[in-house]
């Protein structure tokens, strides 16, 4: 008669390198780096920022540096976000599959992968002024904690559009040696337009987090949520053009906000029927939003340079 396995066995026994491998596979998965969206929807802001300040033609230094910090913040925020969920995901339809959820990743690794990232960021911050070294601190409580409001206030898509957008601000900071009036009507304009997109993404959730007892500005919103949206959408708008006023911009940049409000009329028109599926495609869609208007700002820019 054979002696059956130990359960744990198949796990002690797998080659090295295919435990590498799938270890590896998870650490993906948990800093979201199979799903660029998020790292899109916070680079467009931080490039709005860049050539604002620079009008146009930012510094490579600074360029790389906010680009692979915006991809390193968004990694270390996933893997927080994961962390403080932990409790929560297993029960969540879209979410039971995550890493920390499945018991592939522990929460050890999980804080010690966060730790490595902010690390590896708050380095290259370090090549900036001490203006932007000092934000940068901001900016890293900004991120740590957005995920652990939910629990308590019914607005975390307000505060994760305040942290989405930080790099603005320290955009400016790095370029112009200071924080200018129209750095913080970009960043309002971006924290009200983070909290728009996100609540496309809550409304996916709704249901789940009514059930959890988990909050957001979907839930809030009720009924009223796409009029809620569009008020939203409104202020962005208004905001962006309060920014091209101030900063002189041309038609390019107006055209560029022009297609953006066509391509947020679409996502209302696709997610008025607020099916999961639909509100999921909404906000996945807001990628095209935040290039469409960086594609306005950088042709303004381009076009005024060639005179």
């Amino acid at each position: 008669m054979t002696t059956p396995l130990p359960p744990d066995w198949l796990e002690e026994n797998r080659p090295q390198r295919e435990r590498f491998k799938l270890k590896f596979g998870a650490y993906i998965r948990l800093m979201r780096a199979d799903k660029p969206i998020g790292w899109l929807l916070l680079l467009w802001p931080t490039w709005w920022g860049l050539w604002l300040a620079s009008k146009g033609v930012p510094a490579w230094l600074p360029l790389i540096v906010f680009t692979l910090g915006v991809w390193l913040t968004r990694a270390a925020g996933c893997v927080i976000n994961d962390y403080a969920d932990r409790w929560l995901d297993p029960h969540v339809a879209r979410t039971k599959d995550r890493p920390l959820a499945t018991g592939e990743v522990s929460a050890k690794e999980a804080l010690l992968l966060f730790v490595g990232l902010m690390l590896v960021a708050f380095l290259l911050v370090l090549t900036q002024n001490r203006l932007t070294i000092y934000m940068s601190g901001v900016g890293a409580i900004l991120a740590a904690s957005y995920p652990y409001l939910k629990r308590y206030t019914y607005f975390p898509q307000v505060y994760l559009g305040m942290a989405f957008g930080w790099g603005i601000p320290m955009a400016f900071a790095a370029i112009q040696g200071h924080v200018p009036p129209v750095a913080w009507l970009l960043y309002i304009a971006n924290i009200v337009w983070a909290t728009a997109y996100d609540t496309w993404y809550a409304m996916v959730d709704r249901d789940d987090d009514v059930r959890m007892g988990s909050k957001s500005t979907a839930i809030l919103f009720g009924d009223a949520d796409l009029i809620a949206q569009a008020v939203l959408y409104s202020v962005m708008f208004a905001s962006l053009i309060l920014v091209g006023v101030r900063e002189a911009l041309g038609a390019y940049y107006y055209a560029g906000l022009t297609l953006a409000a066509v391509l947020v009329a679409w996502e209302f028109n696709h997610a008025k029927s607020r099916a999961r599926a639909a509100c999921f495609k909404a906000f996945l869609h807001n990628n095209w939003v935040g290039l469409t208007i960086f594609a306005g700002i950088a042709t303004h820019f381009a076009m005024t340079a060639q005179g």
